[in-house]
């Protein structure tokens, strides 16, 4: 199991992260230049053909020399931008601000030549607004939505006539109030909405790429248990070798030689290597070889909490059939790293806040097998129950570096063996929490 300085979990699961799942939490970079780009270019692309129907398809009047101005100056920006840099480059938050702001002042200008908010372009407001929901940080969303409500407003008040036959139409002051209303609430919402979904995706991905690296850390960590049930296996045979040398240059050494010291510190230290490889051999708990794939599924949850022991908490492990015509011997469960390090990160967490004992209890019938973990701490918050395994979601969030992934961590990799993960806490007197893994269709050794 990966070391619990590296995963250790939050009151609702959250580890203290480093080595590869740190890694895996580096911040985001930003958007490709790419993209926005592109996106500028249809923009580009639709203003110059909705310019050109207009004018002289239906035959209205616009000011052609600004608006193709306007037009001009968003395409030379574009070209500019382009061509200073690659365009796989990513730009940071703050570049993508400012790259979305232009286009925002940009279709302002157009509007105000146009009609004002009378034009029906004028939703083309909320859509750098709809883009930068999705891309760009808070702090970036709530700048690009006060930049257009406040163009929005000013184009209420200040506008070019609309681009007509005649006198263009005069709408009722309340009309206009409600498109300028409707503009600024839409801009609200699509900025809150986007941004929240957006950011649930980006959570959502960075703790599953935490998952992946604790996942990691425990098959490396596997790896290095097989390799050494390898290494015990080819160094028994030399080992054995010296042993006997080591034995017969024993017996014909005199008491009195000056060698005898030697020979029997040699002696000692080859019986001692044997006894480390024999015990690598035929330990399950910290050898992964192919003889251990199947465990017995108590020895294997010991396993798994072996590492998590704290001082000053006991720990209690409890195992049997229930019910009648149940075999007595326990399942065996492969030794996957999913498991070893999910039941982990769920016994680190009852240590975390068990005040003297955390007790495993692992249950077995026909139907179903199932390990439950409880302690005597104060128990999941009832506001957090619903919540549990979602990632980043923690009483101490933000202390002592716990990120509130320890149980999001742990309900993932375990249902990747097939468990089905749920939280509570005891009704018995004192509380705790309570976490049960329960498998469907338990394998028994004589099937």
């Amino acid at each position: 199991m990966a070391d619990p300085a590296e995963t250790v979990p939050s009151a609702a699961g959250g580890p203290r992260l480093g080595g590869p799942v740190a890694a895996a939490m580096l911040p985001r970079g930003g958007v490709r230049l790419r993209a926005l780009v592109l996106i500028r270019w249809a923009a580009v692309a639709g203003q110059f053909f909705t310019a050109a129907v207009v004018h002289w398809g239906l035959g209205f009047k616009l000011p052609l020399l600004a608006v193709g101005g306007a037009i001009a100056l968003s395409a030379l920006l574009n070209l500019t931008v382009s061509l200073g840099r690659p365009a796989s480059a990513r730009i940071d938050d703050r570049e993508a601000t400012i790259f979305l702001a232009f286009d925002i002042l940009q279709l302002a200008v157009l509007l105000y030549l146009t009609g004002g908010l009378v034009n029906p372009f004028a939703l083309l407001l909320l859509a750098p607004v709809a883009i930068g929901a999705t891309i760009l940080s808070l702090t970036s969303n709530i700048v690009l939505s006060m930049l257009t409500m406040a163009s929005i407003s000013l184009l209420g008040l200040f506008h070019q006539p609309l681009p007509w036959h005649g006198p263009p139409p005069e709408l009722p002051d309340i009309y206009r109030a409600g498109v300028w209303a409707g503009l600024t609430l839409t801009t609200l919402l699509v900025t809150l909405y986007g941004w929240r979904l957006a950011e649930e995706a980006r959570q959502m991905a960075d703790a599953l790429a935490a998952a992946q690296a604790s996942l990691a850390q425990e098959q490396r960590m596997s790896a290095l248990g097989a390799l050494a049930a390898a290494a015990a296996h080819e160094l028994g045979s030399p080992l054995s070798t010296i042993a006997v040398v080591a034995k017969e240059m024993l017996r014909e050494v005199e008491p009195d030689d000056p060698l005898r010291e030697d020979v029997e510190l040699l002696s000692a230290e080859s019986e001692r290597c044997r006894t480390i490889l024999a015990r690598l051999s035929v330990d399950p708990a910290g050898d992964v070889s192919d003889a251990y794939t199947l465990v017995p599924l108590p020895a294997l949850i010991e396993a798994a909490a072996q590492p998590c022991r704290r001082e000053g908490i006991a720990i209690s492990f409890r195992a049997g059939p229930v019910g009648d015509g149940v075999p007595a011997t326990a399942p065996i469960q492969v030794r996957s790293p999913e498991l070893m390090q999910g039941v982990g990160n769920i016994v680190q967490n009852a240590f975390s806040f068990a005040r003297r004992e955390v007790v495993i209890s692992t249950r077995w019938t026909a139907s179903w097998s199932e390990v439950e973990v409880t302690d005597d701490g104060p128990g999941f918050s009832e506001a957090l129950l619903d919540e549990l395994g979602t990632p980043f979601i923690s009483t101490r969030q933000g202390e002592g570096g716990h990120m509130g992934l320890g149980v999001f961590i742990a309900k993932t990799l375990l249902e990747r063996t097939g468990a089905t993960v749920t939280f509570g806490n005891r009704r018995e007197s004192g509380g705790g929490a309570l976490v049960s893994v329960r498998w469907p269709n338990p394998v028994f050794k004589a099937t």
